[in-house]
């Protein structure tokens, strides 16, 4: 029988070609895979339809031209983007400034970085052979998945951010990502965060850009979290409107960690933010929520995996979707309880309230148990705001854009509730109601 060969598409074609000439700037560094990571990504390809972890979300068919990757930009044009942007603004907090997937120290705060917490630049880290970049990419399933592993093989910039044993420092880190320009361009940037033991932290992440502008970032983010530590981490996306935003979380938690991590989305034409869960101690606490309001023919995906592979896990899921127009979410969630796993307690849900007729969500909960003493659930609910609920609201004097609006801002807010910092929780609510008053 003849080999069937699956025909590259022209943005595959293209990849290629930029790894050959990339790989020359790459050689000296061994620490990163970066061959076997695209290796891995040409057997596979952009994934399309044909790939059930990607049925709803067609990178195949969405990327038709490679963007380069993104050179580092100017330090003029480094602030006039950075003066745009507004992602929690006003929070006091340590900042790593990325622009164009470049790190910009002269914008960044790495002199003035908490007590017990060290920053390193990733191109630094890369050269010293900082012994924490043995705990990259920490969970195994994201090793697996093309988009990662494409972000390995091009990546260019990020940080590695180490957290003592014990070290509770009062002010975040702010991951600030910030895009620029006029002509097309790709990023990959990795940040690890390592965290020790009975450590408390909280990270910030935001992804800005103007409308109209071509990019496409590969964001991941790496966190392993050690044993009693807290890890708290608020992410916000309000990419252009022209941008295709791809990005991964992946964690390691171990022995009675907690973990929160919300994540909001408003920007980018598509965007799929990956997290991927390993629950590898004893009596851990994980709180994974997400929020996405999507209007004007936008697609959101948000895709999770949580392993419990430890006893007395307790996972808590929750995704909310707002629906407008003809926009698109996707969520597919999957707990897995390994047979060692008894007595985990996972619950998943995923709740969308379309405001169109025209709009659409995918919903795709599962769940593997191997294991006979849990207590593990997974539900989806979709529909429109419950008119009972408006009349009330109409019935005393609201106008329906408001009565609407208000029951928008509660079901969204449910989501948003479980963030811990006041400020991070604020400038949530602050885009929810922003992405309201724009709707109109």
């Amino acid at each position: 029988m003849a080999d069937v060969t699956n025909l590259r598409s022209p943005a595959e074609a293209g990849l290629s070609k930029l790894f050959e000439t990339a790989r020359r700037s790459f050689a000296s560094d061994t620490t990163i895979a970066r061959e076997e990571a695209f290796r891995f990504f040409e057997a596979t390809g952009l994934p399309s339809r044909r790939v059930e972890a990607f049925k709803y979300t067609d990178l195949r068919a969405a990327i038709t031209d490679v963007a380069p990757p993104a050179e580092a930009p100017s330090l003029d044009a480094a602030r006039a983007a950075v003066a745009r942007a507004v992602g929690f603004d006003g929070i006091e907090a340590a900042r790593l400034t990325f622009v164009n997937g470049h790190l910009v120290r002269e914008l960044s705060d790495l002199a003035a970085i908490p007590d017990g917490v060290r920053v390193t630049p990733l191109n630094e880290a890369l050269t010293n052979g900082d012994v924490v970049l043995a705990q990259l990419a920490p969970v195994p399933q994201a090793r697996e998945n093309p988009v990662y592993q494409l972000n390995t093989a091009f990546l260019a910039d990020g940080a590695v951010i180490s957290v003592a044993a014990g070290a509770k420092p009062a002010r975040p880190i702010h991951l600030r990502f910030v895009g620029s320009g006029d002509a097309p361009f790709s990023t990959a940037t990795r940040v690890l965060v390592q965290l020790g033991e009975g450590a408390e932290f909280s990270l910030l992440e935001s992804h800005e850009g103007p409308d109209q502008l071509t990019c496409q970032p590969n964001d991941a983010l790496d966190v392993v979290v050690g044993p009693q530590a807290v890890f708290r981490h608020t992410r916000l996306n309000k990419e252009g409107d022209a941008t295709i935003a791809l990005s991964t979380l992946s964690l390691k938690v171990d022995t009675e960690a907690q973990v929160e991590t919300v994540n909001l989305v408003t920007g980018a034409v598509l965007s799929r933010h990956q997290i991927y869960v390993h629950v590898a101690g004893d009596d851990t606490n994980v709180v994974v929520n997400g929020a996405a309001m999507l209007r004007n023919g936008q697609l959101a995906d948000s895709t999770l995996l949580a392993d419990h592979a430890a006893v007395g896990g307790v996972g808590r899921e929750q995704f909310k979707w707002i629906i407008d127009g003809d926009a698109t979410g996707v969520f597919q969630g999957k707990i897995i309880v390994r047979q060692v796993a008894q007595k985990t307690d996972g619950k998943m849900k995923s709740d969308c309230l379309l405001l169109t007729d025209e709009g659409q969500m995918m919903n795709k909960p599962e769940l593997e148990i191997f294991a006979d003493d849990v207590a593990c659930g997974h539900g989806a609910t979709c529909g429109a705001p419950d008119p009972d609920l408006l009349f009330y609201l109409m019935a005393r004097g609201l106008p329906r854009a408001i009565a609407e609006s208000l029951l928008v801002q509660a079901f969204v807010g449910e989501a948003v509730e479980s963030v811990t910092h006041e400020g991070a929780r604020a400038a949530l609510i602050g885009e929810i109601e922003a992405w309201l008053r724009a709707r109109g």
